[in-house]
């Protein structure tokens, strides 16, 4: 990879691309240390967010499942009905 290509992929040169970097990690990890915040915590929170997501999503269609059956002991045969008045009129 040339040196254009590096710079060009990096985003700057490779010694502005490390100052703003590490002046960048400074910031977030002093933001981090002030609120008590470590990355496992935020590692943790997000595993915990993609499970309640996916259980309240099994959640919410067991819901919908419930209400087409639910629907379905009254839809039916009510269309059921109309068919067989129709079919013989």
């Amino acid at each position: 990879m040339s040196n254009g290509s590096l710079n060009r992929f990096i985003g700057g040169s490779p010694g502005g691309v490390l100052i703003r970097l590490l002046f960048l990690s400074i910031v977030v990890g002093a933001i981090m240390s002030w609120w008590g915040v470590t990355p496992f915590d935020l590692y943790d929170g997000t595993i915990l967010l993609v499970r309640e997501l996916i259980d309240q999503g099994f959640a919410s269609l067991n819901n919908l499942g419930i209400w087409i059956l639910y629907g379905a002991i009254v839809v039916v045969p009510i269309w059921l009905v109309l068919r067989l008045l129709r079919s013989g009129s």
